[in-house]
């Protein structure tokens, strides 16, 4: 078994267990997403990234890809939250937590495509 195979798969798997954690619940009620998840979802993500950076195959270049697209996902979630928490006057309205929610739904879907294709190359491997 191979350790390094074995953290990179742990954090793909984590960051996109983390962001459905995050994404389920009723779109609009800001009770339903926790901020510090968003957080761990969005720092473990990051993690992800950096370990997709070392290798130069063409399926690390699509691996390299989701994640990035994860990461741009959840900052924008991130940043919108911090807007409507801190900055409008409104606050963290329905409107708001939905347009974060759906951020957070698109690095899913990009967490998933991430987790589809590991799962394609562990299969695809001969030894």
């Amino acid at each position: 078994m191979n350790l390094e195979k074995v953290i990179f798969g742990f954090f793909i798997v984590l960051a996109a267990t983390l962001n459905f954690g995050f994404f389920v619940g009723d779109i609009d009620n800001p009770a339903h997403h926790d901020i510090y998840e968003l957080f761990a979802a969005l720092v473990v993500s990051l993690i992800a990234t950096v370990l997709k950076l070392g290798d130069r195959t063409q399926i690390s270049a699509v691996h390299l890809s989701t994640s990035l697209a994860a990461d741009l996902q959840l900052l924008a979630a991130a940043m919108v939250w911090g807007y409507a928490a801190h900055v409008s006057a409104a606050g963290l309205t329905p409107e708001m937590t939905s347009r974060v929610v759906s951020l957070s739904g698109g690095a899913l879907f990009a967490n998933m495509v991430s987790v589809i294709i590991l799962i394609a190359e562990t299969i695809m491997q001969r030894r």
